[in-house]
């Protein structure tokens, strides 16, 4: 029998296939764990919401500061506001807001990749292995179909001397397409007495 949660009868819990199971056949230590788990869970949900609205008032508050310093010379900055590094007085506290470009490539990788197939067939025998190996690192595709943008973009690095390469060069940069971003803000403390700065973590995992 399979049963919603708005369906469970009083003296029952539902098992993880749905089915009711009478709760005195539910051993004490399963129960203690269940208990546990879920206090936990509620106690990191608050704290999560709590953090959410903490980001969107640091966001908020961050985005006034520099409205209000931009508009002392009379400057306006649209968009995302973001890449900037701010500093306590005493530079023992520094906060850092970076606008991270999400990018994808359309149709034109194709043809890069038939190029760069056709570079491979003539240069034969006098390829570099090494490169052949970033070449095809750069085109394997992850469970959800898609390539690395690091290693695709990373072939650019190569100045290769060949007329081909170059036009697939010119179509990987012709294809990448921004398709979002999103904005990060990180913090740190100086360690005293040094002039190294350590992330204050807020995740728990790292803590």
């Amino acid at each position: 029998m399979v049963t919603s949660m708005t369906d469970i009868p009083a003296g029952f819990w539902k098992d993880p296939k749905g089915n009711l199971v009478p709760e005195v056949n539910i051993k004490p230590l399963d129960r203690l764990r269940d208990e546990f788990v879920k206090n936990a869970i509620e106690n990191v949900l608050i704290e999560h919401d709590t953090m959410v609205e903490l980001k969107q008032k640091l966001f908020s508050e961050f985005d006034a500061f520099i409205d209000l310093s931009f508009s002392e010379y009379g400057a306006n900055i649209g968009g995302k506001k973001g890449n900037v590094t701010l500093y306590s007085f005493d530079h023992s506290l520094k906060l850092e807001v970076q606008v991270m470009e999400h990018i994808a490539f359309d149709e034109r990788l194709q043809a890069a990749k038939a190029l760069i197939d056709e570079c491979i067939r003539e240069w034969g025998a006098t390829a570099h292995p090494g490169l052949m190996a970033l070449i095809n690192d750069a085109f394997q595709v992850d469970k959800a179909g898609k390539v690395s943008t690091a290693r695709v973009l990373g072939l650019r690095r190569h100045n290769i001397e060949d007329e081909k390469w170059k036009r697939a060069m010119t179509a990987i940069s012709d294809s990448i397409q921004s398709v979002g971003s999103k904005r990060y803000m990180r913090f740190y403390r100086r360690t005293p007495g040094t002039e190294n700065y350590e992330p204050i973590s807020l995740d728990i995992a790292k803590l």
